[in-house]
C-alpha cells in the first residue's frame, strides 16, 4: 500500500459547519469522479498496527484538472478525535492519503442520472457534475436532489439548474418534500440512482426506490462491492 503524505495549501469555509481542504497532489497520484480516498493524520501509522481513529474514509470533491485533492467535511459541535484534530490544523500541515478508489464513476449509458443526497454528500456528486458538464456523452439528463435541513447548502455556483446543459438541481429542507420528489424522480424506470448520506439515508432511500419498481442494479452506493448486500437485503413489504 502506498501512503501519500501531502500538505494542506488552502481551507475554504463553505458555510459555518463545512470546510473544504485542498491538498497539494502528489506526483504521480490520478483519480477519476466518484474517487474517496482514506486520511491520515499525524500519527496514524506509527506503532505496530494503524492508529483507526486518525484514519478516515473520505470523499474527494475535486477533479485532477482543478489542481487539488479536495476533501470536503461536516464540524458538529462535540467532534471525534479525528475531527478535532482536523479541524485545528492549519495550510502547511501533512495529512496522509492511501487506499484511493472509485465506486461511483459516471455511468454512460444514455440514461438518466439521478444524485440523491444528503446535506455534506453532496460533495461525493460535484465531481460527476463537473464531470458531466466537461464531457456529455451518453448522459441523457443529470438531475441532483440535495436536503439539508439547516439549509446551508453547498456548493450552488455549480449545483444550479442549467437547462442548455440538461441539469437540474434541487435543495429542499425536509423529509416530507425530499420524499415526494424521490418518488416522482422513481417514475423513471430506467434512469440510474446514485444515493450518499449516512447509512440510515441510503436504507431509507433504498426502500422507496425499490418501492417504486427501481431494480437494485439502478441504484449506485458508494460502498465497496463487499458491504452491498447489508443494503440491498432489507425487507421491502411497502
Amino acid at each position: 500500500m502506498q501512503i501519500y503524505w501531502t500538505k494542506i495549501n488552502k481551507i475554504i469555509e463553505e458555510t459555518p459547519e463545512v470546510k473544504t481542504y485542498l491538498l497539494d497532489v502528489p506526483e504521480d497520484f490520478t483519480w477519476e469522479e466518484g474517487s474517496h480516498t482514506h486520511l491520515g493524520l499525524e500519527g496514524f501509522n506509527v506503532g505496530d498496527k494503524p492508529n483507526r481513529s486518525l484514519v478516515r474514509h473520505m470523499s474527494i470533491s475535486t477533479l485532477p484538472h482543478e489542481g487539488a485533492i479536495g476533501i470536503t467535511t461536516r464540524f458538529k459541535e462535540q467532534c471525534s478525535e479525528f475531527k478535532t484534530i482536523l479541524r485545528n490544523l492549519e495550510v502547511g500541515n501533512e495529512v496522509a492519503i492511501f487506499k484511493t478508489h472509485s465506486n461511483v464513476p459516471l455511468k454512460r449509458e444514455d440514461k438518466n442520472v439521478y444524485l440523491l443526497s444528503s446535506g455534506v454528500g453532496l460533495a461525493t456528486f460535484r465531481p460527476l457534475v463537473l464531470e458531466y458538464f466537461n464531457r456529455a456523452d451518453n448522459v441523457k439528463h443529470i438531475y441532483s436532489l440535495n436536503i439539508d435541513s439547516k439549509r446551508d447548502f453547498l456548493f450552488t455556483n455549480i449545483f444550479t439548474s442549467a437547462h442548455d446543459k440538461n441539469f437540474t438541481a434541487q435543495f429542499v429542507d425536509n423529509r416530507k418534500d425530499y420524499y415526494e420528489e424521490v418518488k416522482n424522480l422513481a417514475g423513471d424506470k430506467d434512469g440510474f440512482f446514485y444515493i450518499v448520506g449516512s447509512d440510515e439515508f441510503l436504507v431509507q432511500n433504498i426502500e422507496v426506490l425499490r418501492g417504486q419498481g427501481i431494480k437494485p442494479e439502478q441504484i449506485m452506493l458508494d460502498k465497496r462491492e463487499k458491504e452491498l448486500p447489508k443494503f440491498f437485503s432489507v425487507d421491502l413489504s411497502i
